[in-house]
């Protein structure tokens, strides 16, 4: 068997690890850490409820496990994990026991690993210097490289998670050398040239935590502050830093200061928060933030780029009606993710926007059944055709994406029943048709319904009068064009809609 065979054998074996995608997308995971500030008085600030407020603003990237790791200052860490949403895995008496000044925490969906609790991050590894706790949003491009190297130095791993591989990794000296202890500033950047892609990680010590980002700054990562106001003088005062994949997470009295730069290495302690280093890309390679955030992950409040991911799904609908205009009466969207696209396609068209379909939100995750009138049913479940706006009427529909194409066609049927006359539907980004090696878990190419049917022959598999995707160049037109600061330094990696990948497919990856 060729070398290119092994590799490819090894990441469909990572693949299979993942699960069945029944429909859509599913995203990696969420990352959250917070340090109290040297000002804080012991109890004052509670770090434990902090970071799990921000792991439930996170809970949309990832809904199959969490964990909160804390530590007082010493090598002895607080540990609490689990399966399940975090408000199920957190209760009054377990975050009473995740005491320290200095915590970080993580949601989980399970990409690269299977989803059962030996693989709950944060990871904890105990090391000759003292305990190390990492919790990782992404997936190593080059996993199996850099496995067979902590493997060759005689280390021992337990399972096929990029964390606790990244863990072990950042117990190794690096190749410098180390003169008085270990220099884990050092050691972040041998494993950051190790391993170009893709994470966005928090790497908590007994009293600092790392916040890192890979140099192609493919997963997000912001940085804030948690601010009190001190009533003797009159002023608001910084108490602690906090870091977390998305600026949703930073709720008041927390304040969003800025990203992490791609290839960045931030230190916080409780002196403060300061940049140690930015690790370069490999030459001649671009920037590479996964554009599918702004399409379909990110909460529309959250801000990348320094633009707020709501405003731009509202250019993607307005670019969508330039591209793909069609007369109709009224316009409306799949809840919630393609809100924002349609009212960007009705105030770009003039058609009138109106709520097609109401969701109901306390369905959970539906388990897809062989059974087509079960289909039919979890389809109904979770969404209910509001008639008012839909009898004798010819709707647009617009969705955010177009995986399988499952769910589409089970919805324009509800509207057919509720009495529309036409539907047309309109998808805010291009068609999906190649898998993502870098922590999104989408179905094989086989699998995706755009490698299979054009935009006629999908209209008339699912049932509707005419289906048009936004363009690839329109996505980025949307996404690029209020970039405050665009300079040379620019890009987004489109892979899953082109099949460019920014280091390469992992066939051909020798990192």
């Amino acid at each position: 068997m060729s070398t290119g065979a092994q590799k490819k054998t090894y990441f469909d074996k990572r693949k299979e690890a993942r699960g069945k995608v029944s429909s859509g997308l599913t995203h990696e995971c969420g990352v959250f850490g917070a340090i109290s500030s040297s000002a804080s008085e012991p109890g004052n600030f509670e770090v434990a409820q902090l970071i799990l407020v921000g792991l439930e603003a996170l809970q949309h990237r990832g809904q199959e496990s969490g964990g909160i790791v804390t530590s007082e200052g010493s090598n002895h860490f607080h540990i609490q994990k689990g399966m399940g949403l975090v408000r199920n895995i957190f209760n009054g008496d377990n975050i009473k026991n995740l005491v320290g000044h200095l915590g970080i925490g993580h949601t989980r969906y399970s990409t690269s690993a299977a989803s059962e609790s030996v693989n709950c991050q944060p990871f904890v590894v105990h090391s000759m210097h003292g305990s190390l706790a990492v919790a990782h949003n992404g997936e190593l491009v080059n996993c199996a490289s850099l496995r067979k190297k902590v493997l060759d130095r005689g280390v021992g791993l337990s399972t096929h998670s990029d964390s606790e591989l990244i863990s072990q990794a950042l117990c190794l000296i690096p190749p410098e050398g180390e003169v008085d202890g270990p220099d884990w500033p050092a050691r972040i950047k041998h494993l950051m040239h190790l391993a170009p892609l893709s994470y966005s990680a928090v790497i908590m010590l007994k009293d600092r935590i790392y916040a890192v980002r890979d140099p192609y700054g493919n997963r997000p990562l912001c940085l804030g502050k948690f601010v009190t106001f001190d009533e003797s003088t009159g002023k608001d005062v910084d108490d602690g830093w906090i870091v977390s994949s998305e600026s949703c997470a930073f709720l008041n009295p927390m304040q969003y200061m800025r990203e992490i730069l791609p290839g960045e290495i931030v230190e916080m302690s409780r002196e403060g928060v300061k940049s140690i280093s930015v690790v370069a890309r490999p030459e001649n390679k671009s920037l590479a933030f996964c554009i599918f955030e702004y399409v379909y992950f990110a909460r529309p409040n959250s801000v990348f780029e320094g633009q707020e991911v709501y405003t731009v799904r509202l250019r993607c609908g307005e670019q969508l009606a330039i591209e793909h205009p069609v007369e109709a009466d009224v316009v409306g969207s799949v809840p919630e993710s393609g809100n924002a696209a349609a009212h960007g396609f009705s105030r770009q068209s003039k058609i009138p926007f109106g709520e097609l379909l109401t969701k109901n939100t306390y369905v959970g995750r539906t388990f897809i059944q062989p059974s087509n009138r079960l289909r039919q049913l979890n389809v109904a479940l979770k969404f209910s055709p509001i008639s008012t706006n839909v009898m004798g009427k010819r709707v647009i529909l617009i969705d955010d994406s177009i995986v399988r194409g499952n769910t589409i066609g089970q919805i324009i049927k509800l509207l057919r029943k509720a009495g529309a006359k036409e539907v047309h539907i309109r998808v805010a980004s291009p068609p999906l048709r190649y898998p993502c090696y870098m922590g999104i878990n989408i179905p094989t190419k086989k699998e995706l319904i755009a490698n299979s049917l054009d935009c006629k022959e999908l209209a008339k598999e699912v049932g509707a009068d005419s289906l048009q995707y936004l363009s690839v160049d329109g996505l980025v037109t949307a996404v690029q064009r209020d970039i405050k600061d665009k300079g040379n330094d620019l890009g987004h990696c489109t892979a899953c809609l082109t099949g460019v990948y920014p280091g390469g497919v992992p066939e051909d990856l020798d990192w």
